[in-house]
């Protein structure tokens, strides 16, 4: 490792969530990575598309799969995950709106019951683990992810708990095109995604994409949305400039963190002065700790784009990386207030503001804290945030509490037992912070259990 040792510290601090984890039938798994401007786009591509199959856009929890390969799935507990591959290879967005429509197929149909508890065994200390990050970028400094990284594209044991009958496929599909219709949207996205896949049949089955492997795929099929396309009123509308430019900006921001320096120059040369091209660049430079140039660029975005709160936020990030955490705040502060609700901004605001060691930060710090844990009541990074506030104001019962959730919501319950119980002792009999360390206590207990008589 070249890095010196306070530059190393410094990335972990900034670190994304991911994380291997186990499946029952292999030690594989996936590498989850969080970004607030991703999953913001994810949001708005899905919403409408969930809405329109009689689902709550809030009952669904969509994960960012760090993996080069074509894939989307869902799972039990309306969950989705969709690869980076996917969103940095999809020409348009129509595309990943048709593949998430077709996965919505699915989780409306019920495809995924089956599978039931087998997977959320399998996924629970991933989500987890998932939540550790402080969602600021969508790698480390190189784009690599820390530990074993087995992508779910590799991983035999999740193809098969993802598989699906071409019946089942045909359902998706049928109820992908009624959603896009009912959202006045085209199939052709939907249609040119799967002839992608069309084009990877003749291929071993360990070339093929993910997504072809785990949803045959039919002439049937391909025919069927091709129809789609011929009649329906909507296959001459195209995707509105806006959500082009959210599409561009996504993949910018993908290459840029996922990608070599080569091949970001390559991709984004610094003749091209888009917006996402100056992104791209200014993303590559910071991993490549060429800062003066990462704030060249993102300056001159943000001189043209003053409150877009992801240019804001990546200001923010790479100041408080490089241990200019003052300085980051003010930009992290307008990102906040521009983007309410995008908890990763918020959990590196919270960063920065405890850094400071400061009483009135702190207070701010804990607002904060609370609204994220409104939205990730399970968010173990945040819960040893609080933990920090409370050690420092010496309220001991409080400080073991946030230390008993951040226990708990790693998957470390034995922890969670002892650190829960010692906060009953220390907090006020029969106040709601003592009755939640009983709660966790037992069902932390009932956790640990579980797992030794596995």
């Amino acid at each position: 490792m070249n890095e010196r040792p306070a530059r190393l510290i410094l990335r972990i601090i900034a670190f994304i969530a991911t994380v291997t984890f186990a499946f029952p039938a292999k030690a594989q798994g996936l590498n989850l990575i969080r970004d607030a401007e991703t999953e913001h786009a994810l949001r708005v591509y899905s919403t409408p598309i969930f809405q329109a199959a009689g689902i709550s856009p809030q009952s669904v929890s969509i994960f960012i799969v760090n993996d080069k390969t074509l894939n989307a799935f869902v799972t039990s507990g309306n969950r989705m995950f969709i690869n980076t591959g996917l969103l940095i290879k999809a020409k348009t967005p129509s595309e990943v709106i048709g593949v998430i429509a077709h996965e919505t197929g699915h989780l409306a149909g019920g495809h995924v019951a089956f599978r039931g508890e087998s997977v959320d065994k399998a996924l629970v200390t991933t989500f987890a683990s998932y939540l550790l990050g402080v969602g600021a970028a969508l790698a480390t400094g190189k784009g690599e992810a820390a530990g074993v990284i087995i992508g779910a594209g590799q991983s035999l044991a999740l193809r098969n708990f993802l598989s699906y009958t071409r019946q089942q496929e045909s359902a998706a599909d049928q109820a992908a095109v009624k959603y896009l219709r009912a959202t006045e949207q085209s199939a052709k996205g939907l249609r040119d995604f799967m002839g992608v896949l069309r084009g990877q049949e003749v291929l071993l089955s360990q070339n093929q994409d993910p997504y072809l492997r785990s949803h045959p795929l039919s002439q049937q099929r391909y025919n069927f949305l091709d129809n789609e396309v011929l009649k329906s009123p909507y296959s001459d509308k195209t995707d509105s400039p806006e959500i082009i430019q959210l599409h561009k900006r996504i993949v910018a921001k993908l290459v840029g963190f996922l990608d070599s320096s080569a091949k970001v120059l390559r991709k984004y040369p610094p003749e091209d002065m888009s917006q996402e091209g100056r992104y791209a660049r200014a993303i590559s430079y910071y991993r490549s700790t060429d800062i003066d140039n990462a704030l060249r660029e993102l300056d001159s975005l943000l001189a043209d784009y003053p409150n877009d709160p992801y240019f804001l936020e990546l200001k923010g990030q790479i100041l408080f990386e490089f241990a200019r955490g003052k300085e980051a705040a003010p930009y992290l502060q307008k990102a906040v207030e521009l983007a309410p609700d995008a908890a990763p901004i918020k959990t590196l605001y919270v960063r920065v503001l405890v850094e400071e060691n400061n009483p009135e930060k702190d207070t701010i710090a804990l607002e904060h804290i609370q609204t994220i844990l409104a939205q990730e009541p399970n968010n173990p990074g945040v819960w040893r945030q609080a933990a920090i506030i409370y050690g420092r104001r010496g309220d001991k019962g409080m400080t073991t509490l946030a230390l008993a959730e951040a226990a708990y919501g790693r998957g470390k319950y034995a922890e969670a037992v002892i650190q829960s119980g010692r906060a009953r002792e220390l907090l006020p009999k029969g106040s709601p912070a003592w009755l939640r360390a009983s709660d966790l206590n037992s069902a932390a207990d009932r956790k640990e259990k579980k797992r030794k008589n596995k």
